[in-house]
């Protein structure tokens, strides 16, 4: 048979059962065999022109091998302001690495004192990416790596590293780990969620780390078993379900309120910081019990 101009031989040879002279029956067919005598099509196929893939931009346009860090403008003014916003991070990252060194070496205040300043340029480089307009979302995936550097392992660390002879070391590990371990959930918790402007969905991880170096550079005079507990507490609250204020809605407050905590700092600031966090972590059952009333 002619196709296309090409003549393709084949040959079938079929065998198949004859009757037994044994069994004086007819037998199944038992083999087929099919022999094909035309030449291999393997290299035509492979000859074959492949279309390249099409890509759909607009006329006159590059195609985008990548995603641009900072969207919009690319000129020099921006990315200038773009990395001096993401100069903070990577501070914040290296302070949270200096505070682990100097909790290695047994500089324990001073590594808290780190992750004070931690704090600090966490919410320097959030402010400054909305004031100078480089919000991004590679900047907001870098702000979370970096908190979960400097408040999900260097603040542990720094923990792990005052309570070591307070306390058997094994709990102190083990309340440590479930730091570094909420942190995570909630910070990962933090970037997949739609974000409220009023409420935090369970305590930051900033705040915790502010809460925990400022209980190490203080000292505060409590047994080493109660601040294990509280570090406890602390790390659940993190990933609990629990609304707490932000910031900017704890000072619409009424002066007179700020004024007990100021005149507390003054007579015992230990203990009037400890009464302080337990009012706020407190704060969220009250609020959740109190919505669920409603």
């Amino acid at each position: 048979m002619r196709r296309g101009g090409t003549l393709a031989r084949q040959a079938l040879l079929v065998r198949v059962g004859r009757r037994s002279a044994d069994a004086g029956r007819a037998a199944t067919a038992t083999r087929a065999e099919v022999i094909y005598t035309g030449p291999d099509p393997t290299p035509a196929l492979r000859a074959l022109p492949v279309a390249p893939p099409t890509v759909l931009v607009e006329p006159g346009q590059p195609v985008a091998t990548t995603v641009p860090l900072l969207p919009g403008a690319q000129t020099t003014s921006r990315r200038l302001r773009f990395a001096l916003v993401n100069a903070c991070t990577l501070a914040s990252l290296s302070l949270g690495l200096l505070a682990i060194f100097l909790a290695m070496q047994g500089d324990v205040r001073p590594a808290a004192a780190c992750l004070v300043a931690c704090v600090a340029f966490d919410g320097i480089d959030g402010a400054l990416a909305r004031k100078l307009g480089v919000a991004s979302p590679f900047g907001a995936q870098m702000d979370s790596l970096a908190d979960m550097c400097s408040f999900g392992l260097a603040a542990p660390v720094v923990v792990y590293a005052s309570l070591a002879h307070t306390v058997p070391t094994a709990a102190a590990a083990v309340a440590c780990v479930l730091v570094a371990g909420c942190a995570a959930i909630r910070l990962a918790r933090f970037n997949v969620s739609p974000k409220d402007g009023k409420f935090f969905c369970g305590v930051p991880t900033t705040m915790a780390a502010a809460v925990l170096a400022v209980s190490v550079l203080i000292d505060l005079p409590v047994p080493g078993t109660v601040l294990l507990g509280g570090v406890a507490v602390l790390a659940f609250a993190m990933v609990s379900s629990f609304p707490y204020a932000k910031l900017a809605r704890l000072l619409k407050l009424p002066p007179w309120i700020w004024l007990v905590p100021v005149v507390g700092a003054l007579v015992d600031p230990r203990l009037t910081f400890a009464v302080v966090v337990m009012a706020y972590l407190l704060s969220g059952p009250v609020m959740w019990a109190r919505a669920k009333r409603a």
